[in-house]
Formats: C-alpha cells, structure tokens, sequence
C-alpha cells in the first residue's frame, strides 16, 4: 500500500516540478530507466517466485542503473558511446522479456 502511495505522490509530484535533466546526463537517463525497469520486473518475477526478498531487490536496482551508466560512460569515453547504449539496451531488453515471459507463464499458468 504505501509503495503504490509512493509512486502516485512522486508521479504527481514530477507533474507538478516538472524537473529538467541537465544535459550532461541526458543521454544517461533512458539507459537508467531501462535498468530500473530490468529490476522491477526481476523482482515482480522473484515475488511469484516465492523468492523476493527487499533487500536482493534493492541493490539490484541500484546496482542495475549504476552498472549501466557505468557502461555507457566508458562507451562515451572511449568514442563508442552510441554502440555501448545500443549494447546495454539490448542485453537488458532481453532480461526484461525473458522475466515477462517468466511472469506471463505465473499469471496465466501456461
């Protein structure tokens, strides 16, 4: 209950601030986005599993989203930055309908 009131205050609340990414980092937040959602759909898929545990899911969240930019950094640093994003995309996409296959075969019992 008190994640789903998280979620709606820090939606509205983006709403309303409607904060700007400085430029610097811009190329950084798809990729951050991209392993938050890897994580929450590794967690979504622990928690049918019967395997969650809090602590497991955040460090990987965090860990996702540092690794990642992480990543992309080096890629810009060594000049292949759009290849690296393309790379991390990729691997991630994977995990992330590998877990919602995995989800769809719990909810659906197929």
């Amino acid at each position: 209950m008190f994640a789903v009131i998280g979620l709606v205050v820090g939606v509205v609340a983006g709403i309303l601030i409607e904060p700007t990414v400085p430029t610097g980092l811009q190329p950084y937040l798809p990729i951050a986005v991209v392993a938050a959602l890897d994580a929450l759909f590794g967690g979504l898929r622990a928690y049918l599993d019967g395997v969650f545990d809090d602590r497991v899911f955040v460090v990987s969240f965090v860990f996702n989203v540092l690794i990642a930019a992480l990543l992309v950094f080096l890629g810009d640093q060594l000049g292949v930055g759009a290849q690296m994003t393309t790379a991390v995309v990729v691997v991630l996409g994977i995990r992330i309908f590998s877990n919602a296959a995995s989800i769809r075969r719990h909810v659906f019992k197929a």
